[in-house]
């Protein structure tokens, strides 16, 4: 994608959990694209504030704010200082997430409500929050998985679950939000390499097995998607699921 043009010149994005990996190319990508944008983080203030000063450095304004995904309140208060900051408010990126894993008869309570209050309730208030601040013609892009679609190995059914059930809340929202003009996505990555999952980790090997392309995804193939549904060629496109995962769910 050719980020030289001002496709997203004027706009103002939110992006949550995007101190590091995905989150962070995606809020640099949107930037690139012309768009000023502020990101959540939970403890890695360090990282968040980089993250901003590169914002900085393409010439576009940033905002880091301190906001735990299962915190309704302070995923309220985000979504109201990212509107106030910026005046205005057009695309909302929710990127937060967690990830738990094992049997669910041996899983804590604790794992499985960590999983739903990030992956489901704090993506749905997050949007809860957004829907009367967002722009006509604004965007929403959901970051899901492509174990939301194919559950391709054991012990991942209560995260898998939390990931699929963003895609029934991505077409609802469509049909909800379609007479403002607000479109409604949902990307789901497959193996990226992160410092969450690196390529050459003790579950490379594995990953790579079920894929179609015998390579990793990056950072930036997502975050490449990503800009492309927020920007002026995403304006037909709603209620739609984009697996980015080299062939895995294939």
């Amino acid at each position: 994608m050719d980020h030289t043009g001002l496709d997203l010149a004027g706009k103002k994005a939110l992006v949550t959990g995007a101190s590091r990996g995905i989150g962070a190319a995606i809020a640099l990508t949107l930037a690139k694209a012309g768009a000023d944008v502020a990101i959540t983080y939970e403890r890695s203030a360090d990282r968040a504030a980089e993250v901003v000063r590169g914002i900085e450095a393409l010439g576009r304004r940033g905002l880091a704010i301190q906001a735990d995904s299962a915190d309704a309140a302070a995923v309220e208060a985000a979504v109201k200082q990212t509107a106030d900051a910026f005046s205005g408010f057009d695309i909302l990126v929710n990127n937060a997430g967690i990830g738990r894993g094992g049997p669910l008869e041996t899983m804590s309570l604790e794992d499985i409500d960590a999983l739903i209050g990030v992956n489901i309730r704090g993506v749905v208030l997050t949007i809860r929050a957004a829907i009367p601040l967002l722009s006509d013609g604004g965007r929403i892009i959901n970051i899901g998985s492509c174990l939301g679609e194919r559950v391709a190995l054991p012990g991942i059914s209560v995260y898998s679950m939390t990931k699929s059930a963003l895609v029934s809340l991505t077409r609802g929202l469509s049909r909800d939000l379609g007479a403002r003009g607000i479109t409604v996505n949902v990307v789901q990555p497959g193996s990226t390499d992160t410092d969450m999952n690196p390529a050459e980790g003790p579950n490379g090997a594995a990953q790579l097995a079920q894929m179609a392309l015998k390579q990793f995804g990056t950072p930036q193939d997502i975050a490449d998607m990503v800009a492309f549904l927020a920007g002026p060629s995403g304006r037909q496109i709603t209620g739609a699921s984009f697996t980015v995962d080299g062939g895995a769910n294939a």
